[in-house]
């Protein structure tokens, strides 16, 4: 119940945002040719394993960084990017990373507000600062994401903005017979993007 709550207070902020936003009519940014960008942020992590004697299940605040982004912009409203995005969380003592590889378009909608959607490779790893990641499983599979954001200061060539997004995957265990994890991540990040 406590989530929902913050995932509608977020809602709400965002709400009061894009209206705060939309009343400013300048429009100055430049989007064209190479996109990079970063985001950095927090959210709630869910993971479950259907396998075991009693099987993993966890929801976690998790830190999301870095979400990266890098590709090209088609024209002034539609880039075709590849994004790095996902969350780390704990199970049995140790850290892991739920992470994607994606394959995304992200369009927007108004001078100032983008969506995004992206489907491609979901990894679920030891986090790379752990020790010993060597002998920890490396498990892939397939995975989601759907995003939207505001742009909160525009200049000519870069802007900054606050995005929100969902990330859906599910991984098959290695070295477990039908072995399988799934994993939901929800974050709030603020980001840098460079046109």
């Amino acid at each position: 119940m406590k989530i929902i709550k913050i995932i509608l207070i977020i809602i709400k902020i965002l709400i009061m945002i894009v209206t705060a936003s939309s009343q400013n009519a300048d429009h100055q940014i430049e989007r064209s040719g190479f996109v990079i960008g970063f985001n950095v942020g927090s959210g709630f992590i869910n993971v479950s394993d259907d396998y075991g004697d009693v099987p993993f299940e966890t929801t976690q605040g998790s830190f999301s960084f870095p979400n990266l982004k890098l590709g090209w912009m088609l024209n002034e409203r539609t880039a075709l990017l590849a994004s790095f995005q996902g969350a780390i969380y704990e199970k049995d003592g140790k850290d892991r990373s739920f992470d994607a590889i994606l394959p995304t378009v992200q369009y927007w909608a108004g001078d100032r507000w983008w969506f995004s959607l992206g489907m491609g490779l979901a990894l679920d790893t030891p986090a790379l600062y752990e020790n010993d990641i060597k002998n920890e499983n490396w498990n892939f599979g397939g995975a989601m994401s759907i995003g939207t954001g505001i742009e909160l200061v525009q200049k000519q060539n870069y802007a900054f903005d606050i995005s929100s997004s969902i990330l859906l995957g599910g991984v098959k265990v290695k070295d477990i017979e039908n072995g399988h994890r799934g994993g939901a991540v929800f974050s709030v990040t603020l980001g840098f993007t460079w046109y």
